[in-house]
């Protein structure tokens, strides 16, 4: 069984290449304003801005956490070799295991180190694709809703009751013992889950989630997040995906555009998550990751093709915020990789300070193999 009361992590997946340098916008770099002529964000724009970074100015609704020291940003991070293809490069970020033939996900390589086998102590919620991250030999869930998980036909009245037992008398009696396995692993997962799923959710008062586009999907997958955190079943890590990022054209300005909109909702969202959260946040790392960010130069449709270097943002228990993070490598001239925003942090370093500092149960070594770590500093 999972273990209750322990530390959760949600990693956040930006799918579609989110542009990190309109996120964590460089303003004192000269080069970002010449490299963007009708896209850039104005310095004065920006929120949480320091002598050369600034969030974008949708993330106003994180500045209360950003003053309160639980939010930072980590630039110029990425996979340590450009890797330009959506799927690739996701299968790769999340694989994190270069040079091995072995597809495992880095997150099930985490929990996978304990004795646990519930699929519950790894969730991915919003859709019932198990993504490569949870991937791997260690059980775990996904589902689109958490109301979702539920064993069909075996419902709380006496024909439901009759239906289970008979399953349970079936499957007992099985020759395969994978299958029963199988079998048992899933109403176990059940039982424990389906209580929980089934009650009516309310947050916490005064906080409410967004119900419109493109807020609504992100919402009611971390509205799950927050009712399975509460209930204190045991998960240490869920997974959601929020895209697409994909910004080829009507990538926008301050006043219209995708990014505007996308940017929007993920702030708002987040905002209503930490706090509908409230004590419980003390428990609670948020990550966000994508797999690569997106040319430094604007292209002809005044959009942004797919480029390399990106940003990561923590949020919640044991972030040190209110800072930037990373090596900045510049923008101009002889600075940048192939027209890209050069990597200086690999972002396996990041995700294994979080691991290192919230879960020190867990060998780093065993998650991420032959990672040389190098601290950034970024937790406590």
């Amino acid at each position: 069984m999972p273990h209750p009361g322990g530390n959760v992590l949600v990693v956040l997946s930006l799918r579609g290449g989110i542009d990190g340098l309109g996120m964590v916008v460089p303003h004192g770099d000269p080069a970002y304003y010449t490299a963007r002529p009708t896209i850039a964000l104005p310095k004065a724009s920006l929120v949480a801005a320091d002598a050369m970074f600034g969030l974008h100015p949708q993330m106003a609704p994180l500045t209360w956490l950003w003053d309160a020291g639980e939010l930072a940003a980590v630039h110029a991070v990425g996979l340590p070799v450009p890797n330009r293809s959506h799927f690739s490069a996701m299968e790769e970020i999340e694989d994190a295991d270069p040079g091995s033939s072995v597809r495992r996900g880095w997150i099930n390589r985490m929990i996978g180190q304990d004795a646990t086998d519930d699929p519950s102590e790894a969730v991915q919620l919003g859709t019932s694709v198990v993504p490569t991250e949870l991937y791997g030999a260690a059980p775990t869930l996904a589902a689109g809703r958490l109301s979702d998980i539920s064993l069909v036909g075996a419902d709380a009245n006496v024909w439901g009751q009759r239906r289970r037992t008979e399953l349970d008398r079936m499957w007992a009696g099985a020759s395969t013992p994978a299958l029963a396995g199988a079998y048992a692993s899933a109403t176990r997962t059940v039982d424990l889950l389906a209580p929980t799923a089934a009650a009516d959710y309310v947050p916490t008062p005064g906080v409410t989630y967004p119900t419109t586009w493109p807020d609504r999907d992100l919402a009611d997958a971390l509205q799950d997040t927050a009712q399975l955190i509460k209930a204190d079943l045991g998960t240490s890590a869920v997974a959601i995906d929020f895209g697409s990022w994909d910004m080829h054209s009507d990538y926008g300005t301050t006043e219209w555009g995708n990014m505007r909109s996308m940017t929007g909702a993920l702030a708002r969202v987040l905002s209503a998550f930490l706090r509908d959260l409230g004590p419980l946040r003390d428990r609670v790392t948020v990550v966000t990751i994508s797999e690569f960010g997106r040319r430094v130069k604007e292209n002809g449709n005044r959009g942004l093709d797919h480029g390399w270097g990106n940003m990561m943002l923590l949020a919640g228990a044991g972030v040190r915020g209110g800072r930037y993070y990373g090596s900045w490598p510049g923008l101009g001239t002889g600075t940048q990789v192939d027209a890209d925003l050069q990597v200086t942090t690999d972002y396996r370093n990041v995700l294994a300070e979080v691991i290192t500092r919230r879960f020190p149960e867990r060998s780093l070594a065993g998650v991420f193999p032959g990672l040389g770590y190098a601290p950034l500093g970024l937790m406590r």
